[in-house]
């Protein structure tokens, strides 16, 4: 397992965090279409983190979660997450399927499905706006929806890319709809290719 350095000036960060922001918006605009209803998305906070940091910030290894991970292929390569705590994961399932609060109490078929539908558009919109903005080839892998561990399924990215980015970039955002919000976060993991490449169009 190696561990790559990349480092993200602040030119790069804020080229990222626009691009994050366009595609949740958008993808905030796509879920309206599968809910009948328009729902919102709170402006993400955004910042570089350590990887080895990312279990503690979700309660540790051992935690319970539920990650919705896509990857992005061609000129720039990233891996995306969609980390959510077990117990989160059953209140957006609600929201989505808009049903009362408490409702979802484990995570079949249809709850599955409509976690990677939210990831899905999510990420794809991300990396639709990153496409289009540097016009270079860009696409995304179907989602696959873990509930596992936490430690287990940061375990899927290494095992994924062979490397681990020594830092990360995390969004936190929420899904809003009326009185109803549960916050979610989301983990960019761009190579330093990747960093480079954004780099060069500044």
């Amino acid at each position: 397992m190696d561990i790559v350095t990349n480092q993200f000036d602040d030119k790069v960060i804020s080229y990222i965090q626009g691009i994050a922001r366009e595609g949740i918006q958008n993808a905030a605009v796509g879920f309206a279409g599968i809910l009948g209803q328009r729902l919102n998305v709170t402006e993400p906070s955004f910042r570089v983190v350590p990887y080895a940091e990312i279990p503690n910030i979700l309660g540790g290894p051992e935690s319970e979660a539920v990650g919705i991970y896509l990857k992005a292929e061609g000129s720039i390569p990233l891996q995306i997450m969609l980390m959510l705590p077990f117990h989160k994961a059953f209140d957006l399932v609600d929201l989505l399927l808009d049903q009362q609060p408490g409702t979802t109490t484990q995570l079949g078929t249809l709850e599955k499905s409509a976690l990677g539908e939210v990831g899905n558009m999510t990420a794809t919109f991300f990396i639709n706006s990153i496409a289009e903005k540097t016009h270079l080839e860009v696409r995304p892998t179907p989602p696959s929806v873990m509930v596992d561990m936490v430690g287990a399924i940061l375990d899927v990215i290494v095992a994924s890319s062979g490397e681990i980015s020594e830092n990360v970039l995390m969004l936190q955002a929420a899904f809003r709809l009326d009185d109803r919000e549960v916050q979610a976060d989301f983990w960019v993991i761009p190579d330093q290719t990747t960093v480079d490449k954004f780099s060069s169009r500044l």
